[in-house]
């Protein structure tokens, strides 16, 4: 009965299973395999619809020559290992692209792109950028279906000499990376000031929320750098209890920009940002689940934040637990929870080394133009 199912109802039920499971199911038979790989809606409904699966967290390990990255799936609670050694270097993540990853050198001194599917080990290479540049602030603007989309890059300051030696000087011009046309093009001059302050303190990760592109510079006292993609303006955002906080992190959160804080010797906060660039308190995190994710240093100094519009995770290295403020549908409302740490993959353990983390609903679709 099953190697005579239709396409289109094969289908359907394949949209119910997360992807490892899918992926499993690709494996079964010529038949299956077939329907999986050429049915739109097994990959799109992945992500859409009252059944959609949370998105997963990613950490990639920072400036690992052995390319590997360990993948959490909220659904079953488990993590994975997926090997990166299918790209040609070491890699840190700029963002995800729907359910693609978009991705710089690790090492390199001047900046080019990859986009990749860790997923499927597809990769394309962008076209170099019109000015070489090292250590810019690089922007990402994703639209349309998770595993079908549309979007921008944009690379703004930067180091204008690649050698990585002494004479360099700040480039404060933007550019963006249309996909249509597979080009980059010049935007134009940005504030110096504003060059300056992404390239010296600003750590790449971007949220794109109500038509602005946002960066966090990490000097103390915080602030957001935003820049309006209409008018192709920049302004400054002041980050709310600036020069309190020890950590802090700026995420997308249903489509709003939100700052992730952690004070000195006190708890951690959320804020989102309303009208008028005011912040509003949305979530304090839980004491209980705050003491336990600090352990005995009672210190935020060390942690990172990654969010999307459906999940926020607070982690530190592959080992420690991380939280969790996620969307739980079926109660239309946000809970959090508590995620152990990847300690072991099938008996193998994980190494205890640094890593940034990525969300994104993984995609099996193909990724075209792959090399």
């Amino acid at each position: 009965m099953w190697n005579h199912l239709p396409f289109d109802l094969l289908a359907h039920i394949f949209s119910f299973l997360p992807p490892d499971s899918l992926a499993r199911a690709t494996s079964a038979c010529k038949h299956w395999h077939t329907c999986a790989k050429t049915c739109p809606v097994s990959a799109v409904s992945l992500a859409t619809g009252p059944h959609r699966h949370p998105p997963w967290f990613l950490a990639i390990q920072a400036r690992d020559r052995s390319g590997s990255c360990y993948a959490y799936n909220p659904a079953l609670d488990r993590w994975h290992v997926l090997p990166l050694d299918f790209v040609p270097d070491p890699i840190r993540p700029v963002g995800p692209i729907g359910g693609l990853l978009l991705c710089r050198p690790a090492i390199a001194c001047s900046v080019h792109l990859i986009i990749c599917n860790p997923f499927t080990r597809r990769y394309r290479l962008l076209p170099p950028l019109i000015t070489a540049r090292a250590n810019p602030a690089i922007g990402v603007i994703s639209f349309g279906d998770q595993h079908v989309p549309s979007f921008q890059v944009y690379v703004a300051g930067g180091m204008s000499d690649i050698s990585c030696g002494g004479g360099a000087s700040y480039e404060p011009t933007l550019e963006m990376y249309d996909p249509k046309s597979d080009t980059w093009l010049n935007l134009g001059a940005m504030p110096v000031e504003f060059a300056v302050r992404l390239t010296v303190w600003t750590p790449n990760e971007s949220v794109y929320a109500d038509g602005a592109l946002y960066w966090m510079t990490s000097a103390r006292a915080y602030s957001v750098m935003g820049f309006e993609v209409r008018s192709r303006t920049w302004r400054e955002v002041k980050a709310p209890m600036a020069d309190q906080l020890e950590c802090a992190a700026i995420v997308r959160r249903m489509g709003r920009l939100a700052i992730f804080g952690g004070t000195c010797g006190g708890g951690a906060c959320i804020w989102e940002l309303g009208v008028g660039d005011e912040w509003t308190l949305i979530e304090v995190v839980p004491n209980e689940l705050g003491r336990r994710f600090l352990g005995v240093k009672g210190s935020w100094g060390s942690t990172k934040c990654v969010g999307c519009d459906e999940a926020m995770y607070l982690y530190k290295d592959l080992g420690w637990g991380m939280l969790v403020w996620r969307e739980v549908p079926h109660k239309a409302r946000w809970e959090w929870f508590w995620v152990d740490g990847c300690t072991e993959v099938k008996r193998v353990g994980a190494p205890k080394v640094p890593f940034k983390g990525v969300i994104l609903h993984p995609t099996l679709a193909p990724l075209l133009h792959a090399s």
